[in-house]
């Protein structure tokens, strides 16, 4: 497969591996400004993902050290896992939403007792049996034990501030708030005409908000901190509705490949979101936990072939959606029930 593929209009993609993931590579962009390169986000933090960043660069004509700024759609490791690295190389700057950032911030802070403790008991509550979180326990105790060093991404230096222009010389590139996969995620607007003179209202850095052939996980905004009872799916449902009216000409994810239509894509996100709606409905007929929800959802192998941590995902998956039947009046949870379960109305 093609390492680097130019898009036009001095824009391109280096495809950096994901070690040990399904999704293969983060599609990291190459923005030409008049103060030199940027990219946006950066790939998992691996030597093979660093040496193929570094090649693809090379590739684009340019070096790691030349980097004027990196922007990152969100925090998640496969986009923002490099950053520190170029950073350290090419003395750029790191762009990201304060929501996003503000998660950074609070990995940094090297809390992995509390962290544990949090999601074994969000665990408990959803209907976990014992033996699963009995493995979250232990890898607590093992990581306390032995003394692991933190997981600390790279602190971003600047704040994109959804609605606004990021500072790129030459290059209109407009963040727009995209919450759903994370708190911050954003999507990047390049208000240019297409080089190719597609149809439609520029191009969309889409990050993982909008992808061509899978949907982004959509789970709970995990924070330890903080007691709101958020919304993701529909925060998420909301922003595709916001993208798809924007009709941009041609979309460039951080996964699989660029794409056109995306009022189309849209479109088939949000049956895709609705059906699943409908369907945990048909389940909620008789109360059931988020555990015992996700059990019996469909995923892309059976529920026995899911690993432990797809397992964690898979979860909060389900209780994401569930959340979501609940603020439109749709189920319950039923008073009293511990673990909590919910039935529809």
């Amino acid at each position: 497969m093609t390492q680097v593929t130019d898009h036009g209009g001095g824009v391109r993609s280096i495809r950096v591996p994901i070690p040990d993931n399904p999704l293969g590579t983060t599609l990291v962009h190459l923005v030409d400004t008049d103060l030199g390169p940027v990219l946006i986000d950066t790939g998992w933090d691996d030597p093979a993902s660093w040496d193929a960043l570094a090649a693809g660069l090379t590739a684009c004509g340019v070096s790691v050290a030349e980097v004027h700024g990196v922007v990152i759609t969100h925090h998640h490791p496969d986009h923002h896992g490099l950053s520190g690295k170029v950073r350290e190389a090419s003395g750029a700057w790191i762009a990201m939403h304060a929501l996003d950032t503000a998660i950074v911030r609070r990995t940094r802070e090297n809390r992995p007792d509390r962290w544990f403790s949090y999601m074994a008991d969000k665990l408990a509550s959803s209907g976990a049996p014992e033996e699963h979180v009995a493995l979250l326990r232990a890898a607590r105790t093992a990581r306390l034990s032995t003394g692991l060093p933190a997981f600390a991404p790279a602190l971003p230096d600047r704040e994109i501030v959804p609605g606004e222009l990021l500072d790129l010389a030459g290059r209109r590139l407009r963040a727009i708030w995209t919450p759903g996969h994370t708190p911050g995620h954003v999507c990047l607007h390049l208000e240019e005409t297409h080089p190719a003179a597609l149809p439609g209202n520029g191009r969309l850095f889409s990050g993982d908000h909008l992808l061509p052939q899978i949907t982004p996980h959509i789970g709970l905004y995990e924070d330890p901190d903080d007691a709101t009872v958020a919304d993701p799916l529909g925060d998420y449902l909301d922003a595709l509705e916001r993208v798809g009216r924007l009709n941009p000409a041609e979309v460039l994810p951080a996964h699989q490949h660029a794409f056109t239509d995306a009022p189309g894509r849209v479109r088939e996100l949000l049956a895709h979101h609705e059906d699943r709606l409908t369907g945990l409905l048909a389940l909620l007929s008789t109360p059931l936990t988020s555990w015992q929800l996700a059990e019996r959802m469909e995923w892309n192998r059976p529920w026995d072939q899911i690993p432990f941590t797809s397992r964690n995902i898979a979860v909060s998956e389900a209780e994401a959606h569930v959340r979501r039947l609940v603020k439109l009046g749709r189920a319950e949870a039923v008073t009293g029930s511990d673990p909590v379960t919910y039935v529809a109305l």
